[in-house]
C-alpha cells in the first residue's frame, strides 16, 4: 500500500569484501590500517568509495573542509535527506573498521537499494567526515564540528600536525577542497552505524545496541617546567623535577577517578614526553596529553577544577612552573528519541531486543545532534579493543548492524 516501507536484505558477503578492499589502502605492519586524515591514503580511500557509488549513478559534493556528501535523489527532492555516515581516516595504528563500517554501511545501504530498485521518498546523503580521529590534527570529529558550526571555521583550518602542515594544506595537496559551503544542507535525519570500541555488547553476548548519547570528554595539554641537572650530584631535596610532579599528578588523578560513586569517569594519559630525554640528567621538561570522560556534565565539570588543582599541587611540591591548556571541550550528548524508539522497533522486527547504552567515546553524531535528530547503533568489538591493529568485528555482526541500519533508513526516508 502506498507509503508502506519495503523490506529488503542487505548483501553482507558484499559488505564484507568492500571492508576487506578498503583496508588494502594504507595497510599497518599488523592487519590493520593507516590513513591518516587528509593523507595520500585518506585520499585514495575516499576516492575508492567514489569508484563505488558513481557505479551506482549517485552523484557528490565536497565543501571547502573536504566533508564529503554523497547523494542518492528521492522521490521528492525538495525535503531534507536523510543521511548516514561515518568517516574513513583512522589512527596512526588503527583498525579496519572504526569509522569505516558506518560508511561502507551506507555504501550496502544504496547498494540493496538500487538492487530492489526502490527510490525512497526522501532523497539520501551519505556522509565522510573529514578528520574525525584527531590523530593528525586536533581537535577531533573536525569536520563535522566545523560544518555544524560548533568548531570555528579558524581552528579547523590552522590545526597544524607534528611536521607544522596545517589542516587547511593538507587538505589542499590532497586535492580535496570542494565548492559547497559549509553547514548548506538542511538534513532530516542522521544515522550513524560504529563498532562500540569497547567490551560490553561482547560481554553481555549481544549483536548490537542502540545508542542514547556520547559521554562528556575535556582534552588537556600540560607543561610542567623545573630544572636539568646532573643526575649524580645533585640530592633529591634540592631538585626541581618535572617528571616527579607528572607522576604525582597522574597518579593523584587515577585515585580521584577511581573514586568516582558511579564508576562513570575514565582517565586517560595520552602522551607524556620527557623533552631532550638523557639517563643521567635529571628532565627539565614535560609534556602530557589528558584525555577525561565522564556520563554526567556537572561530575566532568568537577573533575575539570580537580585537574587544576591536582596540577598545580604536584608542580608546587617540586617547585616547578605548570601550564595547562584546556584543548577541547565536548558535553554529554543524548539522541534523539524518537530516531531511538525507530531503531528499537527495527530491532525487534529482527527478532532481537538490542539494549540501549552510552557511548564512551566521541563520534560525528556528537556534532550532527545539535542540528538535526540524530542516533547511532553499535556492534560489538573483539575483546573491546580498537584504535589498535587488533579491532575486530565478526562479519555476522557488521551485517546485523547493516541491515537495522537500512531498515531504520528505510522506514525515515519513507514516512509521510
Amino acid at each position: 500500500m502506498p507509503g508502506a516501507t519495503p523490506r529488503v536484505s542487505i548483501d553482507s558477503d558484499r559488505l564484507w569484501n568492500s571492508l576487506m578492499r578498503m583496508a588494502e589502502i594504507g595497510p599497518s605492519p599488523n592487519g590493520g590500517s593507516r590513513r591518516l586524515a587528509m593523507t595520500q591514503e585518506d585520499a585514495a580511500g575516499r576516492r575508492l568509495l567514489l569508484d563505488w557509488v558513481e557505479a551506482l549513478g549517485c552523484t557528490w559534493q565536497r565543501d571547502k573542509a573536504g566533508n564529503l556528501f554523497i547523494h542518492r535523489p528521492g522521490r521528492e527532492n525538495r525535503l531534507p535527506a536523510v543521511s548516514l555516515g561515518s568517516h574513513l581516516d583512522t589512527q596512526p595504528l588503527g583498525g579496519r573498521f572504526d569509522g569505516v563500517l558506518g560508511v561502507l554501511a551506507g555504501l550496502e545501504v544504496f547498494r540493496t537499494l538500487a538492487d530492489n530498485d526502490i527510490t525512497t521518498r526522501r532523497p539520501l546523503s551519505l556522509i565522510v567526515w573529514t578528520n574525525e580521529e584527531g590523530s593528525r590534527f586536533a581537535p577531533a570529529m573536525g569536520g563535522s564540528g566545523v560544518w555544524t558550526g560548533r568548531l570555528d571555521e579558524d581552528t579547523f583550518f590552522t590545526a597544524t600536525d607534528s611536521q607544522g602542515v596545517s589542516l587547511r594544506e593538507a587538505i589542499q595537496a590532497c586535492d580535496e577542497a570542494g565548492d559547497l559551503p559549509l553547514g548548506e544542507q538542511d538534513l532530516d535525519a542522521y544515522f550513524e552505524l560504529h563498532i562500540e570500541q569497547g567490551p560490553v555488547l561482547e560481554e553481555q553476548g549481544d549483536p548490537l545496541g542502540i545508542v542514547t548519547g556520547v559521554q562528556g570528554i575535556r582534552w588537556y595539554d600540560l607543561s610542567l617546567r623545573g630544572q636539568s641537572a646532573h643526575a649524580g650530584p645533585t640530592p633529591m631535596s634540592y631538585r626541581h623535577d618535572p617528571l616527579m610532579a607528572a607522576t604525582a599528578l597522574i597518579q593523584a588523578l587515577k585515585e580521584e577517578v577511581l573514586a568516582d560513586p558511579e564508576g562513570a569517569a575514565r582517565l586517560t594519559v595520552g602522551d607524556f614526553q620527557v623533552v631532550e630525554p638523557s639517563r643521567n640528567v635529571i628532565p627539565g621538561e614535560i609534556h602530557l596529553q589528558l584525555d577525561l570522560r565522564h556520563t554526567d556534565d556537572e561530575r566532568l565539570a568537577a573533575l575539570d577544577a580537580t585537574v587544576e588543582r591536582l596540577a598545580r599541587t604536584a608542580a608546587e611540591a617540586e617547585g616547578v612552573t605548570l601550564s595547562l591548556e584546556r584543548r577541547w571541550h565536548s558535553p554529554v550528548t543524548p539522541f534523539d528519541d524518537t530516531l531511538i524508539a525507530s531503531l528499537v522497533e527495527a530491532a525487534e522486527a529482527l527478532g532481537l531486543e538490542a539494549p540501549t547504552m552510552m557511548s564512551g567515546a566521541g563520534h560525528d553524531a556528537v556534532h550532527l545532534s545539535h542540528v538535526t535528530p540524530t542516533v547511532m547503533i553499535f556492534v560489538p568489538s573483539r575483546d573491546g579493543i580498537s584504535h589498535n591493529e587488533a579491532e575486530y568485528t565478526e562479519p555476522e555482526h557488521c551485517a546485523l548492524g547493516t541491515q537495522l541500519l537500512c531498515d531504520a533508513v528505510l522506514a525515515r526516508a519513507e514516512r509521510e
